[in-house]
């Protein structure tokens, strides 16, 4: 092969599997998170994150115990062997005409092979685990739901926090310039001789604290980031940076006020109809313990005699028999009885967990809200008072540099807008995590 055709080989071999590596390398454990959205976040999370991994694993471990279970439905066959040397051979009296003798039975060395097939036709057990297999199922998906539906509410919560924790980093920075600004105004005022030291002092602490307020901001920014990773199951040495837009958490904050309570769209509550409907089928297994249980057997044996061992294989006497086995039960102490009535009870006891439930949801969703609206209250009435505060530090300002107000009341100005906005952001943080508590309490999170 020359140059030239190796050349072409290499290139062709590249051209197929590169693709494969490419996409290897996307693949969910793989993904860089970069500009990711909340979206992009939760889709990794539900993906990702060990809990709901090891819900995926129950579900398949679920499966296996379900197939496990079904599985006496199918031929039972067995094989059985044996050898033996008889050191004292079974001897027997036989009386003829008043005459006694006696008779050894079988050969010093016997051997023994029996291949049997079982197939069970009538039997309590396995008609109880053909009925609740699809209930298993069901669990066990609702299970992983439950687990999906607490992952995307943390994820955005999480997610929630960090873009508001961005956020009052802007705003800190921009107090920061405004303080700037202000300690060399008092500077250039105190060196000309128009103010005295104290506006100058008063400038530099504020301005000192701001920023100690900026390292403190970012410090619990870097807790926030690391928090979202173990919520998604990202590893902590890659690379992890959110989308970031202005006017992002102001999305989607409403909801609708007039929606009405499904309990079955909650899957806490399907969880409980699931397991009522399992408790029901094991009331009719205790009941169907009364029936007998029949099964069909097949055998086929081979069996080996001789008075010495080096030929004891070398003449097989075949057996084989075919037949059913039937086994009634007849008394057992009332066992059967209280299995009953206690399987009786636990249905009429996960009745009243569903009532239960029930009142639960109806409390938690006018909790959540109740809480809603109270901090829907909240953000308008902080984003009326973040725009007075900034038309009143503008006219304080304006008056400062006239020699109208002091340089205390200008601080204090600035402080109440600062204050304004930080509760502004606090309070819709707190609007779009109660809107999460809404719709998980209405059953309406979405998971795909």
């Amino acid at each position: 092969m020359n140059i030239y055709n190796l050349k072409v080989l290499i290139l062709a071999c590249a051209s197929i599997l590169i693709p494969g590596m490419a996409f290897a390398q996307v693949d969910s454990a793989g993904t860089i998170l970069k500009k990711a959205t909340l979206q992009d976040v939760i889709s990794y999370a539900l993906k990702n994150k060990p809990l709901v991994q090891q819900s995926l694993i129950d579900e398949e471990i679920g499966e296996r115990d379900i197939k496990s279970a079904l599985s006496g439905w199918l031929p039972q066959v067995n094989g059985n062997g044996s050898l033996n040397h008889n050191l004292k051979q079974q001897t027997q009296i036989l009386t003829t005409n008043g005459e006694t003798s006696f008779l050894t039975f079988g050969g010093k060395n016997t051997s023994s092979v029996l291949l049997q097939a079982d197939q069970q036709i009538l039997n309590a057990g396995l008609i109880q685990a053909s009925k609740t297999a699809k209930y298993f199922r069901q669990q066990y998906k609702q299970s992983t739901e439950n687990n999906k539906i607490n992952t995307v509410v943390d994820v955005s919560k999480a997610f929630y926090d960090i873009l508001t924790g961005k956020e009052q980093l802007n705003i800190i920075n921009e107090n920061i310039a405004r303080l700037e600004k202000q300690y060399k105004d008092a500077n250039a005022q105190y060196e000309a001789g128009l103010v005295d030291k104290t506006d100058f002092q008063r400038a530099q602490i504020s301005l000192s604290n701001a920023k100690a307020d900026l390292k403190r901001t970012q410090e619990l920014l870097k807790s926030k980031y690391a928090y979202l990773r173990e919520l998604i199951g990202y590893t902590a040495n890659k690379e992890f940076d959110l989308a970031y837009s202005e006017g992002e958490l102001e999305k989607n904050m409403l909801i609708d006020t007039n929606q009405v309570v499904n309990y079955s769209g909650r899957v806490e509550y399907r969880l409980l109809q699931t397991q009522r409907e399992l408790q029901r089928i094991n009331t009719n297994y205790n009941k169907l313990s009364y029936l007998p249980s029949l099964a069909g057997f097949y055998n086929y044996g081979w069996n080996f005699q001789s008075q010495q061992f080096n030929d004891l294989y070398d003449r097989v006497f075949p057996s084989s028999v075919v037949g059913l086995k039937l086994s009634i039960p007849i008394f057992q102490g009332g066992k059967r009885t209280q299995e009953i009535k206690k399987s009786q009870l636990q249905e009429k006891r996960i009745d009243l967990d569903l009532v239960n439930t029930t009142n639960q949801i109806n409390t938690q969703y006018e909790s959540a809200m109740a809480i809603y609206k109270a901090n829907l209250n909240d953000l308008t009435t902080s984003k009326a008072n973040v725009e007075i505060s900034r038309q009143v530090y503008n006219t304080i300002k304006l008056q400062y540099d006239e020699g109208i107000k002091t340089y205390l009341d200008l601080m204090t100005s600035e402080t109440d807008l600062r204050t304004a906005q930080l509760n502004y952001l606090n309070a819709l943080y707190s609007l779009l995590s109660s809107k999460l508590d809404v719709q998980q309490a209405l059953g309406t999170i979405t998971i795909n």
